[in-house]
């Protein structure tokens, strides 16, 4: 193990190579334009991603690089929420006026299960769109997946498509959608602040970071909130999923699969 951990800090290539993404991104800078009424904040850390992710299909990347930079991103998001953390202790008293708002704000990922999972149905997909669609696909729900319904399940391999896809773009996604939607509508960027906290560090980070450019003013309640919100995400987000979430998407999946079929009988 400590082997393992030496060479990793000797891993000379991982490190040159980020340290000059870092330095690529930060001389860039933030970087905005209006859409209509709102305002697309792209950050150093979207940046980074992207330019994290072209490095990777490239001779400069290699397998070593790929699996010696895990366990930093972890290191690397710890250090992110031990900041959040000492940020939550000033900003306790407003968190805790929120009141309900913030205790009950992991119901408001359901409403993906109504948004997507029509839409996917309507794409053609079938058990696949139940994995899919029944949260953010984050660990703790590939793992209830994987344990209710298997890893060659249907239901596993669309957990797993939004898993990765989520890890490669969730960030920039998350980023540019908090920033846009906390500028060009009249909710408040506390209320954007609790809902980039669906429990993953690098989203939650990249949506309070666009938040926190458009009102820097706010900086310190929109990391608390986050923080705090996101904090709740990964403490109760596994047991909304196993009681509401899936029960609820299996439940849809089937009335709308059946609604289907009798349209398509119907047509013949």
């Amino acid at each position: 193990m400590s082997e393992a951990l030496h060479g990793l800090w000797k891993d000379w290539r991982l490190h040159l190579l980020v340290l000059v993404t870092v330095l690529v991104t930060e001389t860039v800078g933030t970087f905005s334009f209006s859409i209509g009424p709102g305002v697309v904040m792209l950050l150093p850390m979207l940046y980074a991603l992207i330019i994290g992710l072209i490095l990777y299909f490239t001779p400069l990347v290699k397998e070593r690089q790929s699996r010696n930079a895990e366990p930093i991103i972890v290191l690397g998001v710890s250090l992110l929420l031990a900041k959040i953390g000492v940020t939550i202790g000033p900003s306790l008293p407003e968190i805790i006026a929120a009141g309900p708002a913030l205790l009950l704000q992991e119901l408001g990922n359901l409403g993906t299960i109504f948004l997507a999972l029509p839409l996917a149905v309507w794409l053609g997909l079938k058990r696949e769109s139940i994995g899919m669609t029944h949260s953010v696909a984050r660990e703790p729900n590939v793992g209830l997946i994987m344990d209710k319904f298997g890893i060659n399940s249907p239901e596993g391999r669309g957990v797993m498509a939004v898993y990765i896809f989520g890890t490669v773009f969730g960030a920039v996604f998350m980023g540019i959608l908090a920033g846009l939607l906390g500028t060009v509508t009249p909710i408040h960027p506390y209320s954007f602040a609790m809902a980039s906290g669906i429990g993953s560090g690098s989203m939650m980070a990249a949506a309070s970071g666009s938040l926190i450019a458009a009102y820097p003013d706010m900086e310190t309640q929109i990391a608390a909130f986050a923080g705090a919100s996101n904090l709740l995400s990964l403490s109760t987000g596994l047991y909304v999923s196993i009681f509401i979430a899936l029960p609820l998407t299996e439940k849809l999946y089937r009335a709308m699969s059946a609604k289907n079929d009798k349209k398509a009988a119907g047509g013949k």
